[in-house]
């Protein structure tokens, strides 16, 4: 197949087109594929981007009998939805009841199967395919999941409650334009030529060659990587830790966004929220970063209101989906083999819907095991929630 042929018709076809209605354009492209002989409706669709079934419907049409008849703009079958006007909402109650999923928002999965659903809307009435049923999912925010470790038997009877809490706390501070953070640490890496998962493009038998062993050792300098997600802004800020990952570490981290993204974004915010699960260098029932977050209100003078994801969700905090994914899938296959490299590819890393991060090393130690008497327990300006007060609390500056 000549496809510099194709590409000089695609040029004259995109001339033409606009000159022409629905079925002129198709037979045009039709006859020329006819022409081309054998794979030139394959050509001619990957040069115009027009569907093969179309090229090849119009080699028909100019086959046959001219014909008057052109569909009229915006004609065509209607929508199932459209001409079945209770057939959406019967879906969503079907989905209702076996909702599972996050109330942010991050992700909306279900646990029945497009031909469930066909064969439940069939009872209630309803003539629709399981395929459409799959269109009107799509088209809804639903998305196919498999179901492996989605379950866990610790879920709190207050899981959905705290999700509900924590969205209305979030769409309320972005609203006033107050800054909302996702915290978490991401996965420890070991420093050196070890093999990532992952593949990458290069030469043909011409792998990058890495140690054929990567026990975990004393000696194997690892890399800590704490991470502070933006939501609103979309970018965040990754502090690579070289020492232990402690809430010192994870309060320092997210001290570092503040002074250097976040208050010359948010110059006038009074409130800062955090949102992280309950395991940790952030944990609910830690101590130490109750601590860590009020000195850090003292500081900056921000009034640092934690929201805890509940007990086996943590996979649901926003800054796994929106960030560290990507990260990951910067740095696949690549030998994490220093501390700057590691740097380097997570301060590189984008998305196209405009991620950004930034990133820097932090070497300074962070000592293990820190202790509070009761009487410093009791001082520490702590204001918990009405609502679960041990995953919803707010550290507060001193009183001037």
């Amino acid at each position: 197949m000549d496809t510099a042929l194709a590409d000089g018709i695609a040029e004259v076809y995109e001339a033409v087109a606009p000159h022409l209605d629905e079925r002129q354009r198709r037979v045009v492209l039709g006859a020329a594929a006819e022409k081309l002989g054998y794979g030139g409706v394959s050509a001619l669709s990957q040069a115009t981007g027009v569907a093969r079934n179309t090229i090849a419907q119009g080699a028909r049409d100019a086959a046959g009998k001219p014909t008057p008849r052109v569909r009229a703009p915006g004609a065509g079958r209607p929508r199932l939805a459209d001409r079945d006007a209770g057939l959406e909402a019967d879906l969503r109650g079907l989905l209702d009841p076996d909702t599972a999923g996050d109330p942010m928002r991050f992700l909306l999965w279900t646990t029945l199967s497009t031909r469930a659903l066909a064969r439940e809307l069939g009872k209630l009435g309803h003539r629709v395919s399981q395929s459409t049923v799959g269109r009107m999912l799509g088209a809804m925010g639903y998305s196919l999941q498999a179901n492996q470790k989605t379950y866990d038997k610790s879920d709190h009877p207050d899981r959905d409650a705290q999700f509900r809490h924590i969205n209305a706390l979030v769409a309320a501070r972005v609203a006033a334009a107050e800054p909302v953070i996702s915290v978490d640490t991401k996965k420890k890496e070991l420093v050196g030529n070890y093999k990532n998962a992952g593949r990458e493009w290069s030469p043909a038998k011409a792998p990058f060659v890495v140690e054929a062993h990567d026990f975990p050792s004393p000696d194997i300098a690892r890399a800590l990587p704490y991470g502070v997600y933006d939501v609103a802004a979309n970018d965040g800020w990754v502090s690579v830790g070289t020492d232990h990952d402690t809430s010192a570490f994870a309060a320092a981290t997210i001290g570092a966004w503040w002074a250097e993204m976040g208050r010359p974004r948010y110059p006038d915010a009074k409130r800062l929220l955090v949102c992280a699960d309950g395991g940790g260098s952030n944990s609910a029932r830690g101590w130490a970063w109750k601590f860590e977050l009020a000195e850090m209100a003292a500081r900056t003078g921000l009034d640092v209101t934690v929201a805890h994801l509940p007990p086996g969700t943590s996979k649901w905090n926003k800054i796994e989906h929106r960030m560290f994914s990507f990260i990951s899938m910067n740095w696949r296959a690549k030998p994490l083999v220093s501390h700057e490299v590691i740097v380097n590819l997570i301060g590189s890393t984008t998305t196209q819907a405009g991620l950004t991060i930034r990133c820097e090393l932090d070497t300074r130690p962070y000592r293990l095991g820190a202790k509070y008497t009761d009487a410093q327990k009791a001082a520490l300006p702590l204001v918990r929630d009405d609502f679960h007060g041990d995953w919803n609390y707010t550290l507060t500056p001193p009183k001037t």
